[in-house]
């Protein structure tokens, strides 16, 4: 289960050179792809979003055709459907694959075919997965409306929701309210990047200005949270909007090695996730980007594993968690918990 991961941000790195090579695209640091996987991994660690973000420069770079495009989401289903994942909603903006003239129209159909073909391959491999995509509009731009007017039109073609994101200092969601009153009065769905690189302020914004249904990350939330005796939640204070995200059962979209990277976190072992846990938050477990965090949602909860010491029931809490926040119909929802979900983790905890 998969909720928040970018398309520009999982590319396999022997694709970045290969197209890199076949469309002319000649600033990659380097065409030799083990030294290029090290390169997106090192460059993300830098601690700062935005030297994070600007490592998908390259990745949008090569991403201005409709074959780059079907290919890369062909291979997302691919390698999510390797990893076990039986669903994911994957995002991305299509107004940074426009620089060769593309139409907007022609980028979501070139991800949506490479979805569909994906989805196709994963199956014939044995392995069943359910792809959703997100439209996300770029903050600190203003085609917001017009991405939010695209994803209703193509909700019947397999998206399945809205997205903003980008850089959150100076960019607050309210520029935006046009866009999610748009997908409010269409009976949409959408999420909103809040509460990672800006504090409280962006996470109250987004909920009660802008009434977004998840948190892409939230991680801040944590700020209004005063922890109990030795950190935890036994006699923990929660403020009143801590308070209001757990008590509307806001889904929070985290994803811990990504916030390692943008200095969101210090630590694993220091994420809120453990406290938020404990405290029952809705919290789920994602990816973000895998090929800047050189990661895949096994290598994200083995990680969670590790620094809390969490067992297969932890682990099918989280899932479950994100399978209720998923942007697709209610008995949709409920036929991969109970009919995949739950059968897959009671297998492994009869196998342990």
């Amino acid at each position: 289960m998969l909720l928040h991961d970018h398309l520009d941000g999982g590319l396999r790195p022997a694709t970045v050179a290969e197209l890199a090579s076949e469309h002319g695209y000649k600033d990659l640091p380097t065409e030799d792809v083990g030294a290029l996987k090290s390169w997106f991994r090192d460059a993300a660690d830098s601690g700062s979003l935005v030297r994070y973000l600007d490592t998908f420069t390259h990745t949008v770079g090569v991403l201005q055709t409709p074959d780059a495009l079907a290919r890369v989401a062909s291979e997302c289903v691919e390698d999510l459907a390797a990893d076990g994942v039986v669903y994911a909603e994957v995002r991305f903006a299509p107004e940074l694959h426009v620089e060769r003239g593309l139409a907007l129209t022609e980028v979501i159909e070139a991800v949506l075919a490479g979805f569909a073909d994906g989805t196709a391959r994963a199956a014939a491999a044995g392995r069943q997965i359910r792809m959703g995509a997100l439209l996300t509009a770029m903050r600190h731009a203003a085609r917001s409306l017009e991405i939010a007017q695209l994803a209703i039109a193509y909700r019947d073609s397999g998206v399945v929701g809205f997205d903003i994101a980008g850089a959150e200092a100076g960019f607050p969601p309210t520029r935006h309210l046009d866009a999610f009153q748009h997908i409010q009065r269409e009976n949409g769905h959408f999420t909103i990047h809040a509460g990672e690189a800006f504090g409280l302020p962006s996470i109250w914004e987004a909920l009660q200005w802008c009434g977004a249904d998840r948190l892409g990350h939230g991680v801040r939330i944590v700020d209004d949270i005063t922890p109990g005796a030795a950190g935890g939640a036994s006699g923990a204070r929660l403020g009143r909007l801590a308070a209001y995200v757990r008590d509307k059962r806001i889904p929070l979209e985290m994803a811990p090695s990504s916030n390692l990277q943008t200095g969101a976190v210090a630590s694993i072992a220091e994420h809120p996730i453990g406290l938020l846990r404990e405290l029952y938050f809705r919290v789920t477990v994602n990816t973000d980007n895998r090929l800047m965090s050189d990661t895949s949602m096994t290598r994200e909860m083995a990680l969670l594993v590790d620094a809390f010491h969490y067992g297969w029931r932890d682990l099918q809490w989280f899932t479950v968690n994100a399978m209720k926040s998923a942007f697709i119909p209610f008995d949709e929802r409920l036929a991969i918990i109970n009919d995949v979900i739950k059968p897959g983790y009671a297998k492994l905890m009869s196998d342990a």
